[in-house]
């Protein structure tokens, strides 16, 4: 079911309803009723979620680095590192990257997103950035609707900064209970306190161990914020290699198109003289067929004279017979 799902909210919206219908059909056949159950509570997402989620499926690697950026930002937002805030937030242009990606996918899915839907989508991947429950509804790759970022870093989750606890209080002084003592007769001090220098030594260590966590837990984003820019640096050189065979196959596309277009063209003016001769030899064939007309013609009638005379010939040859019988 989970297979199911997850290629119906890649299903591009027009078609989602068909599909839904389709995959609960066949889990109803198959006797999952409770999976088709599922399946028909699925909601249709809008176009600006559906590229969303079809972003998450076909680009996994950059969007696990999106997710990856919006964690640090949050611990970087929650620990008020200003300096690993100014940091991680130059790279929210991601979003925008990230956006163009889903629109070319969408694009050439056949559903080209408007400026508004592009807006839509960048909204949603800022939320992912800023507020973790976005982030995980985004990661399971099912949204239906777009997601809104909140106006600031969510602060629920930011720990105070633990102050120094203060100094035990100095002892109440007793007071006199006699209400005749002279009034310029000092009052006995108690024993005064004696520092704690156990205790004192205890949060001088933990804050010096404090300190050092923090200067690890920097120095450990630190060098993880290296590997993913060394990560992002692999990616473009790929992202350039492709790119850069993506122009060649381009180049000779174009090349072969060329040639193909001057082929074409020598077809055709192939053709083009073919029907030429093709015409001409209709317009002989023609003309032959009338000549063979008029000789036929003229055969039927030399042919007749010549009948006609061979008999009148017989006839004047049997006249002069009987005229001159002696052939003299």
């Amino acid at each position: 079911m989970e297979t199911a799902l997850d290629a119906l909210y890649t299903t591009p919206p027009p078609g989602f309803v068909a599909r839904r219908e389709e995959l609960a059909a066949e889990a109803r056949k198959a006797g999952r009723a409770e999976d088709a159950r599922l399946i028909k509570a699925a909601r249709r997402p809008t176009l600006a979620a559906w590229a969303a989620n079809l972003l998450l499926r076909s680009r996994p690697q950059e969007c696990e680095k999106l997710l990856e950026l919006g964690r640090a930002l949050r611990e970087a937002y929650r620990t008020l590192d200003a300096a690993e805030l100014k940091s991680l937030s130059a790279q929210r242009r991601v979003v925008s990257a990230l956006t163009g990606q889903a629109a070319e996918l969408a694009d050439a899915a056949g559903h080209r997103l408007s400026a508004a839907v592009r807006q839509e989508v960048e909204s949603t991947l800022g939320a992912v950035l800023a507020d973790q429950e976005a982030a995980d509804r985004w990661a399971t790759g099912r949204l239906h609707t777009a997601l809104t970022p909140p106006s600031v870093f969510p602060a629920e989750s930011a720990q105070p900064v633990p102050e120094r606890p203060p100094r035990p209080p100095v002892t109440e002084r007793k007071r006199r209970t006699n209400a005749k003592d002279e009034p310029d007769e000092p009052d006995e001090p108690d024993e005064p306190d004696e520092p704690d220098e156990p205790a004192e030594r205890r949060r001088s260590a933990a804050a010096r161990g404090a300190a050092s966590e923090a200067v690890d837990e920097l120095a450990e984003r630190r060098r993880i914020r290296r590997e993913r820019l060394a990560r992002a640096r692999e990616t473009a050189e790929a992202a350039a290699r492709l790119l850069s065979s993506a122009r060649t196959e381009a180049a000779e596309a174009d090349a072969g198109l060329g040639r193909a277009r001057e082929r074409r063209e020598e077809a055709r003016q192939r053709v083009s003289e073919a029907e030429q001769r093709l015409t001409e030899a209709r317009a002989e064939a023609r003309r032959a067929d009338r000549e063979q007309r008029q000789a036929e013609e003229r055969h039927r009638t030399a042919a007749h004279a010549l009948t006609t005379a061979e008999r009148e010939a017989r006839e004047a040859e049997r006249v002069l017979s009987r005229l001159d019988p002696r052939g003299g």
